[in-house]
């Protein structure tokens, strides 16, 4: 299958992935879903995938993307190992905020895998010049870096925990699902991930319940 082919399956695997974490790092937690089931779904099993959900959500141009993929083409090795960091932290960072939807306390070597890709990531942010009268802070672009699609995860991961209403955090309530959102309702009462996948979903079985004799 040639690059251009590689390209096209990764882009469509995220065409229709819904972003409805409310935060960067709750929506990277949803790249999977059911984990709970002996069959999670699961939409990252190649750097190029992570590459191109990075530019779903905009941590990537798609000029940066195409760059990333076919440096993973020739760097394999280093690909996959990006790879298995990337998850290691999802899962580490779904732990953390399950935790967080419960009120419980975070794991310790969750807070500390995330403490070392917090050391790895901040290195790389620089202070950069908006229009000359405003600052912001942006990332090294250096090309090549695979992990820097994890960087503006991790910093979102530490803002929510560190400055977000973690009390708004919510797992969704749909049997098997398991996607991570925050509620922004005004009466901190929704329960689903998405009103029109899930919680239809769960009216319709509710229903179907009730009309049981």
């Amino acid at each position: 299958m040639v690059e251009s082919e590689l390209n096209n399956d990764a882009h469509n695997h995220f065409k229709h992935l819904k972003t409805v974490g409310g935060a960067l790092c709750l929506d990277f937690v949803n790249t999977v879903g059911a984990r709970d089931t002996p069959t999670p779904t699961e939409r990252l099993h190649t750097y190029e995938e992570l590459a191109a959900w990075a530019e779903r959500v905009a941590i990537l141009s798609p000029e940066q993307g195409a760059q990333l993929r076919a440096d993973a083409a020739h760097r394999a090795t280093e690909a996959e190992e990006t790879l298995r960091r990337a998850l290691s932290l999802r899962e580490a960072l779904f732990r953390i905020f399950a935790a967080v939807a419960e009120g419980a306390d975070a794991d310790a070597d969750d807070l500390a895998l995330l403490n070392d890709n917090i050391a790895a990531s901040y290195s790389n942010l620089r202070l950069m010049s908006a229009d000359g009268a405003r600052f912001t802070w942006g990332w090294r672009q250096d090309a090549g870096e695979f992990a820097c699609v994890l960087w503006p995860i991790v910093w979102s991961a530490a803002e929510l925990l560190t400055t977000g209403d973690l009390a708004r955090v919510r797992m969704c309530q749909h049997e098997h699902c398991g996607w991570m959102f925050i509620d922004r309702s005004k009466n901190r009462s929704r329960r689903w991930c998405d009103m029109k996948e899930c919680g239809n979903v769960e009216k319709v079985r509710r229903y179907r319940r009730k009309q049981k004799p």
